[in-house]
């Protein structure tokens, strides 16, 4: 199966360089790699176009509305089978896992979407979360499900959209309830490192909400 990784990123170089060290690092490699880079400093863009990336690595520098619209950017460039987001500053957990997410589609073709576990640090300690999908349960919101660790088919997004825009927080909660009756599986095995700076961990209230 071909994997598209999509990454968004603003102003933090840093963290976008410790995310593309770890898809780089991969036993299988991805289809493509791109960064959607809605920057208004020219760090990441000067590191893109002046340091040495690997041949599946394409990016975009250009102002874009928010996280929804840089994803819904990245999903549409993207021609590979199976899409990512892996968002700037979060990791991808090891160097097996796209091996491993690319057997489970490989299977099966009737599969949609998988989710996984997820290393995240909660109250100053790290611990790892995730469970399989109950569609009876997402009156809870997205809290057994980690978006950092879930694949996608791309013809999933043609069926049921992009990322709402006029959403600034909860749009992976809102796709997640539009595709909530695809087939999907868990991986029971640690996917992705998540990074507590995030939005959806800073204003967790709101995002709740």
């Amino acid at each position: 199966m071909r994997i598209s990784i999509i990454t968004i990123c603003f102003n933090n170089p840093e963290e976008l360089k410790k995310t593309c060290a770890s898809v780089d690092i991969q036993l299988l490699k991805p289809y493509e790699h791109w960064i959607i880079n809605g920057s208004t400093k020219p760090g990441i863009k000067e590191w893109l176009e002046n340091d040495s990336q690997p041949a599946y690595r394409k990016w975009i520098n250009e102002n874009d509305k928010g996280i929804a619209d840089a994803f819904s950017k990245g999903i549409e460039k993207a021609t590979g089978d199976i899409l990512y987001l892996l968002n700037s500053g979060d990791t991808i957990y090891d160097n097996t896992v796209l091996q491993k997410v690319n057997e489970v589609f490989e299977k099966d073709v009737s599969l949609m979407w998988c989710n996984g576990k997820l290393n995240t640090c909660r109250g100053g300690i790290w611990v790892m979360v995730g469970k399989p999908f109950e569609k009876n349960k997402l009156y809870r919101g997205m809290r057994s499900i980690a978006h950092p660790t879930m694949y996608v088919r791309k013809e999933v997004y043609g069926r049921h959209g992009l990322f709402n825009p006029e959403l600034k927080m909860a749009m992976d909660y809102d796709f997640l309830c539009r595709i909530a009756d695809e087939k999907n599986v868990f991986l029971d095995h640690p996917l992705a490192t998540f990074d507590p700076t995030g939005v959806s961990s800073t204003k967790y209230i709101e995002a709740m909400k």
